[in-house]
């Protein structure tokens, strides 16, 4: 096998690849069951906790997957790895919030694919920022104590200032709310992409 193929089998090898896309999987199927069973049971707003505990599953599955299990390999590595990770963000980034988006289908005017889609993506963000901060594998902990918090103290009119606090409970055509969540997906994904995850011990 030559070089050029064996770097990115390498690197799928290393962050385990075929995992993280089974626990996505996983994730969008659960949701899309919850979310239809919830609308059912009561009506469009009830789908919140699936908009909010959805993206945070996959951004969890997302950013641990990126822990090196060869960090000193990758750090001797002739070719820059910085594009392998902005593909491998990219790649999962999108897959996961399209088949989120397809599991809460109607009513995109409140909690439907526009909200999924910002949760998504500041989830994500928050996620990979972390993995460069404080490693991979306690990426999901800042995200998980935010939305937690947010949760349980979010008003239960939208906008105003909880439009930006409250973003991951906000319906989905709040500007402020997704101002926040994309800066936060380019900031983290940009901090992840350059630095790559913190080194952890084995």
């Amino acid at each position: 096998m030559n070089g050029t193929a064996q770097g990115p089998l390498l690197y799928i090898r290393s962050r385990a690849l075929p995992l993280t896309t089974a626990a996505l999987a996983g994730i969008v199927l659960i949701a899309a069951w919850a979310a239809d069973w919830l609308q059912d049971h009561f009506d469009h707003t009830g789908r919140v906790p699936v908009l909010v505990l959805a993206p945070l599953l996959a951004s969890a599955a997302i950013s641990t997957g990126m822990h090196a299990h060869t960090a000193e390999l990758d750090r001797t590595a002739v070719r820059p790895w910085w594009p392998r990770r902005l593909l491998h963000l990219l790649t999962l980034t999108v897959c996961a919030t399209g088949a989120l988006a397809l599991a809460v289908p109607g009513h995109p005017e409140a909690f439907g694919a526009p909200g999924m889609v910002r949760n998504m993506l500041g989830a994500t963000g928050v996620a990979a920022g972390s993995a460069a901060l404080i490693g991979a594998r306690l990426s999901w902990l800042p995200m998980t104590v935010y939305s937690g918090a947010v949760y349980l103290a979010a008003p239960r009119t939208p906008g105003g200032a909880a439009a930006v606090w409250a973003w991951p409970m906000q319906p989905g055509p709040q500007g402020a709310a997704w101002a926040v969540a994309v800066a936060a997906y380019v900031a983290g994904g940009a901090l992840l992409v350059v630095r790559g995850a913190r080194p952890e011990p084995a």
